[in-house]
């Protein structure tokens, strides 16, 4: 019969497991319908991924990213963070490669520009501000390349940037912005007001900084979509994420909520740094929002998961 002294270790050694091996790979679609378009339009779906942080080796984050393809969304909205590696680039486009034939928008997080490095785990936990990391290293992860590989796609590059698409049988307001957490967002450079003659108008960029949600929401944009917090990546049951590691409330760091008149969703993300492999509370996720016709009320129905891409 184990005694003390060996039963705290095994505890340890399977909560190490459960955090840095169960957990994390345990990946999780996310269904939501938003009454959002109006009457008498077709619904639309939009498959929301973020943060992948993808390095060559996880190859079973490719192969369910891949068969996220069976789903033949109308939009796929990629909101950053999408690589990890210098190598990364093959296997992201591989793991995305049946969506790269559905229409698709991306923009920017800080970890496709900079490579993830160690850190004191505390350091993460007290950050909330914007990382002055760029200021002093240059890019070092070919950003370039990855998004030369999406716009040949036909993919369109929201980075500071507005455009108007045709997907799904709807018009298609789409506007985004670059990285805020590395002070690349620059929302005076596609600032104005929504066209109200659009069925859709998505706000898209990788940190959801209270000033541009508000800057998004002011403009009249329907749903905004975001990342960059992985949910919080360990979150404590019943009271939620000890940090969003950007300006965003601990309440809002991951789902479906309000901000303002706009609808806001931040995805809990794909992956993690390499160098801080464990989730909690929190597992990986992609999500399918699907946009019906008002139903008077404007409230969404209940979300609910799924393990398996389909």
């Amino acid at each position: 019969m184990p005694n003390a002294r060996s039963v705290i270790p095994l505890s340890m050694i399977g909560a190490a497991t459960y955090v840095s091996i169960v957990e994390r790979g345990w990946f999780r679609l996310r269904r939501l319908e938003l009454p959002l378009l109006r009457p008498g339009r077709p619904p639309f779906t939009i498959l929301h991924i973020s943060d992948l942080h993808l390095t060559p080796r996880r190859r079973r984050l490719i192969r369910w990213v891949r068969a996220l393809g069976r789903l033949e969304p109308d939009l796929v909205v990629n909101t950053g963070d999408s690589i990890a590696h210098p190598a990364s680039v093959p296997a992201f486009a591989e793991a995305v490669g049946p969506l790269l034939e559905r229409p698709g928008v991306f923009v920017y997080g800080s970890n496709d520009l900079y490579a993830p490095r160690p850190e004191n785990p505390l350091a993460y936990l007290r950050r909330s501000a914007p990382s002055d990391f760029h200021r002093w290293v240059r890019p070092d992860l070919p950003w370039e390349e990855l998004g030369a590989r999406l716009r040949a796609a036909g993919w369109l590059d929201l980075n500071n940037a507005a455009e108007r698409i045709e997907a799904g049988g709807l018009s298609v307001e789409v506007r985004g912005i670059h990285d805020s957490h590395i002070a690349q967002d620059d929302y005076a450079r596609v600032a104005g007001p929504a066209d109200p003659g659009a069925d859709v108008r998505l706000g898209v960029m990788h940190s959801p900084e209270p000033r541009n949600l508000d800057a998004f929401t002011a403009d009249g944009f329907d749903l905004l979509l975001a990342g960059h917090t992985h949910g919080g990546q360990v979150r404590v049951p019943f009271a939620g994420p000890i940090v969003t590691n950007c300006g965003i409330d601990r309440e809002r760091a991951r789902g479906l909520h309000r901000n303002g008149a706009a609808w806001l969703h931040v995805s809990a993300g794909l992956g993690t740094s390499p160098y801080l492999p464990v989730r909690f509370s929190c597992p990986p996720e992609a999500t399918l929002l699907t946009l019906v016709p008002r139903d008077g009320q404007g409230a969404p129905r209940r979300p609910h998961g799924s393990g398996t891409p389909i």
